[in-house]
């Protein structure tokens, strides 16, 4: 009888600690608060060029940033005042988006974390300015994909202020465009930049077209 009651005990604190863990187990799938933070992967990493008030040609590293406009043709970039590219921008009202591909990711590193009053960071890194023809800036010569942009409004906000920049061209290599004339995700080889801290990432490949994507929903 003692044996009987004890096995039915076990199998009563088994059903129990199998409740628990099926209760803390839904509680863990639950979304965690990670409060008002500027956190929305992906975000891009583009090099913005401009010149300084003696017309030396400066790049920086930026992040937030993206196209924010289709007619006209628009990007914009924003940057705290105590950037160089700041004061830069708004002297000469132009600046250049240079995109560039997995081998400048050191480059791109280091452009991030120096600051162009104390650094020539063309000579540091041995890249070639290239004078623009259509706006006051320079472009990279070793970045595959550069949009020319000039400035069309400034948006003051909070710790930063919004540069939206009209693009006036966008130049290419042949080498990274596809089958369609557009710059191809797979020959390009643009990355990210993790907004937690965790580094650069590639992009991965290809996941499929949007249409074919959508049939699923669409049948």
């Amino acid at each position: 009888m003692k044996t009987s009651r004890i096995v039915s005990l076990l199998v009563l604190v088994a059903a129990l600690a199998g409740s628990i863990l099926a209760i803390a187990g839904h509680a863990g799938a639950e979304k965690i608060s990670l409060g008002a933070k500027t956190i929305a992967p992906p975000s891009p990493v583009w090099l913005i060029c401009s010149y300084d008030a003696e017309g030396k040609p400066n790049m920086m590293t930026a992040s937030w940033a993206g196209i924010v406009c289709s007619k006209p043709p628009c990007v914009a970039v924003s940057l705290r005042e105590a950037t160089y590219t700041f004061g830069n921008i708004k002297a000469h009202e132009a600046y250049t988006v240079n995109i560039p591909s997995e081998k400048l990711a050191a480059v791109s590193a280091y452009t991030g974390v120096v600051s162009g009053r104390d650094v020539d960071k063309f000579a540091a890194t041995g890249l070639t300015a290239v004078k623009s023809d259509l706006v006051d800036a320079p472009y990279i010569e070793e970045c595959e994909l550069v949009l020319e942009c000039r400035l069309i409004k400034t948006v003051e906000l909070g710790l930063h202020t919004i540069f939206i920049g009209e693009i006036i061209d966008v130049k290419a290599d042949e080498s990274i465009l596809g089958e369609n004339g557009s710059p191809d995700p797979e020959k390009h080889r643009p990355f990210i930049w993790s907004i937690g801290g965790y580094g650069f990432y590639g992009l991965g490949g290809h996941i499929g077209s949007v249409g074919e994507l959508a049939k699923k929903y669409l049948e």
